[in-house]
């Protein structure tokens, strides 16, 4: 396919913009050297370009999205029609308050449902972010033993496990990372947990469910370690969809959690954004909170801020309109659309679990929540098939591939999450093509080492891509 600068004729073009309603301003310094380099292109040149690449792409709106620990579900379109209100998308972010109570009134209100779903006691909008969550609630924690006088708490343990982003926020923030291993069910080492814990444990970084789609059911003691040891713990929201409304973070024993309101509340996912990561704390950690929150008066809303504040995470409020479309999201469930919501995607999980288990291998052959993992270490042996290769099949039958390599915990790992949104119909057609593709793979594996076969790109030479990447077009 031709990129938009090999397209046109020297002089061609259309004129879409409007009259211009500002004040004209010509810059005297700095002057470009030499001319733009844009495309001369007719309107229908422009159109029909941009049409066959939408033609390319794969996204919720055109079939089975199963990213394991991403939750790539639909998005509502309501939520995008609240977002585009005008009293939304035009309002200034230095408004007086008085000007915009219905926005402060979004904020707060959205606040407080997530402090009634996570179980804690505040919350901050602000985060842009999960990671971004993450390293404002590290820096909470950090603030909170700085008040305290115990600044030799240096260590944050991370399960061998975790999102790649936690010991990276942690590192961020300061902190030195404690690795510690998991079980053979894929759960945390508690005796390697009580080994590496002392006086200098500033807190414990952990998801539940884990990265491989498991409840930990030793959670209540995992937090009573770290808390017995004097430090703190974070919970990583970003398997959220698997327990909302069936318990929280705060009743586990986590002291501070932040939540993708960009997976679990349905705002479009991917792409670079945009996202937000909002951060909820219990009472300790309250007086630390970054930037202004939203809070309600006799009179009607208002901002306000902590005196021993952490400092801003990002300009103003967060990303509003994320928040504008979350808050539709959970106030179109209510308490109990949330809650059928995860029981239907961890009924989804494990009944594509079950219906692949005879032909692929679980990495953890139990009740999963939202997530399973399968490996293809054991095919990888017998008949050279790995889990790109399986991958790579799947593009031919227009599914997108679920996460491959990861966790690393996982040998030819593909992680599968099919999310509550998935129909059953769906999940069949699925099923059925991973089985029709195993199948193939035992009968003919060179046909799917190849694979794909019907894409507009077959398989490319994916080291030479990554150690030589062509990023620039040369004029």
């Amino acid at each position: 396919m031709e990129l938009i600068f090999e397209l046109g004729q020297e002089g061609r073009g259309l004129d879409l913009l409007p009259e211009c309603d500002v004040c004209e301003v010509t810059l005297d310094a700095p002057k470009r050297a030499g001319k733009m380099h844009l495309p001369h292109v007719s309107e229908t040149e422009l159109s029909r370009h941009y049409t066959r690449l939408a033609k390319r792409t794969h996204g919720v709106n055109d079939g089975f999205y199963p990213l394991g620990s991403c939750t790539m579900k639909y998005n509502p379109k309501v939520n995008e029609e609240m977002a585009a209100l005008p009293g939304f998308t035009s309002v200034h972010p230095l408004a007086p308050v008085e000007s915009v109570q219905g926005c402060l009134e979004v904020l707060y209100t959205l606040q407080e449902d997530l402090k009634e779903i996570a179980g804690m006691d505040h919350f901050t909008l602000q985060p842009a972010a999960g990671a971004h969550g993450e390293f404002t609630g590290l820096l909470l924690i950090k603030a909170y033993h700085k008040a305290n006088g115990d600044e030799k708490r240096t260590k944050i343990i991370v399960p061998d496990s975790a999102h790649g982003t936690n010991p990276a926020s942690a590192a961020m923030a300061g902190f030195e990372i404690v690795n510690i291993p998991s079980g053979e069910d894929g759960c945390v080492d508690v005796e390697a947990l009580k080994a590496a814990v002392g006086e200098d444990t500033a807190g414990l970084m952990l998801t539940n469910p884990n990265t491989v789609g498991i409840f930990d059911k030793n959670i209540l003691e995992i937090t009573e370690i770290i808390h017995k040891a004097g430090g703190l713990c974070y919970y990583d929201g970003a398997n959220l969809n698997a327990i909302m409304g069936q318990c929280r973070p705060g009743d586990m024993g986590f002291d501070v959690v932040h939540l993708n309101l960009h997976k679990t509340f349905s705002t479009p996912h991917g792409g670079g954004g945009p996202g937000s990561g909002p951060v909820g704390c219990k009472d300790i950690l309250a007086p630390f909170l970054p930037g202004s929150y939203a809070v309600k008066t006799a009179d009607g809303y208002e901002y306000e801020g902590c005196e021993e504040s952490i400092g801003s995470m990002r300009s103003f409020a967060g990303n509003f309109l994320v928040i504008v479309k979350a808050l539709t999201y959970v106030t179109t469930l209510g308490a109990e659309g949330i809650k059928e919501a995860s029981q239907n995607a961890v009924l989804n999980a494990n009944y594509m679990r079950v219906k692949l288990a005879d032909v692929y291998d679980m990495a953890y052959d139990v009740t999963c929540m939202h997530e399973f993992v399968m490996t293809l270490e054991k095919k990888k042996k017998e008949i050279n098939i790995t889990a790109m290769d399986i991958a790579k099949a799947m593009l031919d039958y227009g599914i997108h591939p679920p996460t491959m390599y990861f966790p690393l915990i996982v040998h030819e790992a593909l992680m599968v999450e099919p999310t509550e949104t998935e129909t059953k119909e769906e999940m069949d057609h699925v099923i059925e093509v991973l089985r029709e593709i195993m199948a193939k793979a035992k009968e003919d594996p060179e046909y799917i080492q190849h694979s794909p076969h019907h894409t507009v790109i077959g398989r490319p030479d994916e080291v030479k891509a990554a150690r030589t990447p062509v990023v620039t077009y040369e004029f």
